[in-house]
């Protein structure tokens, strides 16, 4: 009982750990709105935190803007005065007299179309007249589409950039503290002759291939597809010295080495190499003679490979993050193209419950999985949003960027029906996504 209660208890801990980490950057994200939003002079009505009813407000009084904490803990948003552009729309139509600024049937016998007896005859240039002073138009200024376009498409893209900064900042906290996670061979499959002498050892951290270095599995792949068995293929490995298996009473090998040193190898590939798409690596993996474990259960059969943290000099440490962020931006664009190309599927993405799923076991392992987890999904939010997809600010960016060179903006009012069409077709694709990794 005890042990199902602790159970319970890690779990609910690992999903409210993952939800943290998906609030806190997109509460990031709206808050590079805001900032960039308070440069430029924009109207912002309300900055909130998460969604739903109000469990504490406040309004500043110079300026108007509400802050809030709502309920219901899903994110948050950053509010601008006139950011449909509706209200502009509507009065742009009144100047033009395309839209009668009163319908016909509320006019009286006591307005007559003289103006005669109308007080708003006698205004005088200071806004005043023989009724008393006028009620001042409001100030639209500050209002979203009466900003500079470029101002707008910065606001936009801010966003983007703090969700993209922050996850830098964890990465590079993750590399300077821990050391990047590499992939390491854990067990090699049995060779003779040339293959045993070309070949990987158990437990070698690959680090680089024909002198690039590695980050991502992908990166292993892409160096690697084309070539055929008995090519030569130069790497640079962190070799265990001295390496000993060791059984215990129970059976199970563990492994006992000396030390590590960086080592130059030249591998033999065992079978030609064929990439079909990004989570495609049998051929790499038995091209480099990865042995492959088979069990009862078919879901934990897969290749002996392992992650291994290995630590690299401050310098190179803080230039590594930034290409490892940039591969992972890399990495999406190249998967939404195999999706529209056709060569991966749908049930190889997943919606928001399976990254929730998914962010809760890694981040659960310890704080060096939870930083890396959390730079991953920031610049996978930087990188999505920016994608020209009706209801993301990739999209609002493309809308913007028409205007500016139009001289005009699209009707408002199709762009704020694309944007809701789009959130509906994208939150449709979310729900499917994850319908399917439950087939």
């Amino acid at each position: 009982m005890g042990n199902n209660l602790l159970s319970v208890w890690s779990t609910v801990g690992s999903v409210a750990l993952a939800f943290l980490i998906l609030i806190v950057m997109i509460i990031v994200h709206e808050f590079g709105h805001y900032i960039v939003g308070k440069l430029f002079h924009f109207k912002i009505t309300e900055f909130s935190v998460f969604f739903g009813p109000a469990i504490f407000k406040h309004r500043n009084k110079k300026n108007g803007e509400l802050f809030a904490v709502r309920l219901i803990p899903l994110g948050g948003y950053c509010a601008f005065a006139g950011e449909d552009g509706l209200e502009e729309e509507e009065e742009n139509k009144r100047e033009e007299g395309t839209e009668e600024p009163f319908p016909d049937e509320t006019l009286s016998s006591d307005y007559p179309a003289s103006g005669e007896n109308d007080p708003s005859a006698t205004l005088s240039a200071s806004g005043a007249g023989e009724g008393g002073p006028q009620t001042a138009p409001p100030d639209t200024s500050g209002y979203f589409t009466n900003r500079p376009c470029w101002q707008r498409i910065l606001v936009l893209i801010a966003g983007a950039c703090m969700n993209y900064l922050l996850a830098l900042f964890l990465i590079v906290i993750g590399f300077l503290a821990y050391g990047q996670t590499m992939i390491a061979v854990y067990r090699m499959e049995e060779a003779a002759g040339e293959y045993e002498a070309l070949g990987l050892k158990d437990l070698d951290i690959l680090l680089q291939i024909e002198g690039k270095n590695l980050y991502l599995t992908s990166d292993i792949a892409a160096a690697l597809n084309g070539k055929k068995q008995g090519d030569l293929v130069a790497m640079r490995v962190s070799r265990a010295v001295g390496l000993k298996w060791e059984e215990d009473a129970e059976g199970n090998l563990s492994p006992h080495y000396d030390r590590r040193e960086e080592t130059d190898v030249t591998v033999m590939l065992r079978s030609d190499v064929t990439v079909k798409n990004s989570a495609d690596f049998t051929d790499v993996w038995n091209a480099l003679g990865v042995k492959y474990r088979e069990s009862d259960d078919e879901k934990e059969d897969g290749y002996y490979l392992a992650n291994a943290v290995y630590s690299f000099s401050f310098g190179e440490s803080l230039g590594r993050a930034f290409v490892y962020s940039f591969k992972i931006a890399g990495s999406i664009f190249k998967i939404l193209g195999e999706l529209l190309t056709g060569k991966l599927g749908l049930s190889a993405f997943g919606g928001p419950v399976t990254t929730i799923r998914m962010t809760s076991e890694i981040a659960s392992r310890g704080f060096r999985y939870f930083l890396e987890i959390a730079g991953y999904i920031g610049v996978n939010l930087a990188v999505f949003n920016l994608l020209p997809i009706p209801a993301l600010d990739g999209s609002k960016v493309v809308f913007t960027a028409i205007e500016w060179v139009r001289g005009k903006p699209i009707s408002r009012k199709v762009e704020a029906i694309i944007h809701a069409v789009g959130f509906v077709l994208l939150l449709g694709f979310s729900i499917l996504v994850d319908i399917l990794q439950f087939l």
